[in-house]
């Protein structure tokens, strides 16, 4: 196909000489006046690169430049400029450009940089359509059962649209994968899948992560950054664990999602995205609407299609098919697996779901020798570590990271007044083992010092006695 080049520039010398040379390459080329004209053109046309002076009437060239990489990420662009600087260079291949030519141009180096551009173009091109591949080899969706077919067709209907949709199901069930099945089958499937586990954010980051920042926005912020709305504009942000977000970040995501703006941290411009979104979660939702923990509106913003993945145990059919895959995956492909396993497979809950069966089978892959996997080996393989004499002692009874004094009606409670309960006799004992240092303790559990004060501030744990450092 042949690549088609826009030139934006105000001199008319300028736009016919290069445009002619271009031609004669069999290039198609376009040309605008100015930077307006220009964006005008690629809302309207198919563009691979475009040849950008910096100043410019209307729009500068570096706020176009700007514009172009946020919203035609895959477009190259090369900045051209008869009045130009070291400065103004570092400046625009910072911001994203392929290269700074100056005038007056060399015909020999537009051509030059302009192959150079359009190579780097098609390997990008092609790494996706790898990754894609990538995808549809090892973490398709496997199962021929009616629960996972009729998945399997709700993804594919709504893979075509744009609308937002929110995914639940078990952990270990196969969200993520659902998620990179949507945006594979759709019209975004060139473009960038971001992932962020809201889980595994603390909360004062979270918003740096999604909205990006500004040098100086916060002690640690050394430099710019992007955000992920930003990284995935054009293409797919994927928030899993999103029960897990805390009610502030809530209330900016549900504005971004609104307006389609953003603004990162300590930034006063308002930059504008182009993001499905796709949100994943392990809780039930709407009871977390009911009870507070969640925005409704959020809610009812992210649940335009509902997509439930059903845990292993309600699709025990596809566990033979997926099992052989997993294997191969492994490499482990010569075992025949006896009926006595088979059933026994079939039969067992897999609380972890399809990651705990990958992982089961992994172990098969490692651990297994011989050409036949019987029942006693699967077993064994399930409930035992292969190799390490079994215990004889009963295990709760060395288990040292829970106080022995916890309260007697403890499982008589609600599960959230139990987790509460649970979490401040944790923390006071995690900060008793670590000698009352908050940053040791800190490190120890997981969490910023930050969270961990916040968490003492909210059950009440006295902190007169504790240390800051080690």
């Amino acid at each position: 196909m042949t690549a088609s080049i826009l030139i934006i520039d105000d001199e008319r010398g300028i736009r016919s000489t290069l445009a002619s040379i271009l031609e004669d390459e069999k290039y198609k080329v376009y040309t605008a006046e100015d930077a307006v004209a220009g964006i005008d053109i690629l809302d309207r046309k198919k563009v691979d690169l475009v040849f950008l002076d910096v100043l410019l009437p209307k729009m500068g060239g570096i706020e176009a430049l700007e514009r172009i990489r946020r919203d035609w990420s895959a477009v190259e662009v090369v900045v051209i400029s008869g009045h130009a600087n070291v400065d103004m260079a570092v400046r625009a291949v910072k911001l994203g450009a392929f290269d700074f030519l100056e005038k007056p141009l060399s015909l020999d180096k537009v051509l030059t940089v302009c192959r150079n551009a359009l190579a780097l173009q098609k390997l990008r091109k092609e790494n996706r359509s790898l990754k894609k591949n990538a995808f549809l080899a090892r973490d398709e969706i496997i199962g021929t059962s009616a629960a996972i077919n009729g998945v399997r067709e709700l993804i594919k209907q709504a893979a075509a649209t744009d609308a937002r949709i929110l995914i639940t199901g078990e952990n270990g069930s196969g969200k993520e994968v659902a998620a990179k099945a949507i945006h594979f089958g759709s019209a975004r499937a060139d473009m960038a899948f971001v992932e962020l586990n809201c889980a595994a954010i603390p909360d004062t980051l979270i918003e740096s992560e999604l909205f990006g920042h500004e040098k100086g926005a916060f002690t640690d912020a050394i430099s710019s950054r992007k955000g992920r709305f930003e990284t995935a504009s054009g293409g797919t942000l994927f928030l899993d664990e999103i029960g897990e977000m805390s009610h502030s970040a809530q209330s900016t995501v549900l504005r971004a999602i609104q307006e389609q703006k953003i603004e990162r941290l300590g930034g006063e411009k308002t930059i504008e995205t182009d993001v499905r979104i796709i949100a994943a979660t392990n809780k039930d939702l709407e009871k977390a609407c009911e009870e507070g923990l969640f925005r409704r509106d959020l809610f009812f913003r992210l649940n335009v299609i509902p997509v439930h993945i059903p845990p292993l145990r309600e699709r025990t059919e596809d566990i033979p098919v997926l099992l052989r895959h997993f294997l191969e995956t492994f490499d482990f492909k010569e075992a025949e697996l006896e009926e006595e396993a088979l059933d026994f497979l079939v039969s067992y809950k897999w609380p972890g779901n399809i990651r705990e069966l990958r992982n089961f089978a992994e172990r098969i892959a490692v651990m297994h020798r011989g050409d036949r996997i019987d029942g006693k080996t699967v077993r064994e393989m399930l409930f035992k570590n292969p190799g390490v004499p079994e215990r004889k002692d009963n295990p709760a009874e060395n288990f040292s990271g829970v106080p022995a004094d916890l309260p007697k009606d403890l499982m008589c409670r609600n599960f959230n007044e139990a987790r509460k309960i649970f979490e401040k006799y944790y923390l006071e004992f995690q900060l008793s083992k670590n000698g009352g240092i908050i940053s040791k303790t800190a490190e120890a559990i997981g969490i910023y010092p930050s969270n961990l004060h916040a968490k003492l501030r909210k059950y009440f744990i006295s902190t007169s006695n504790l240390k800051e450092e080690r």
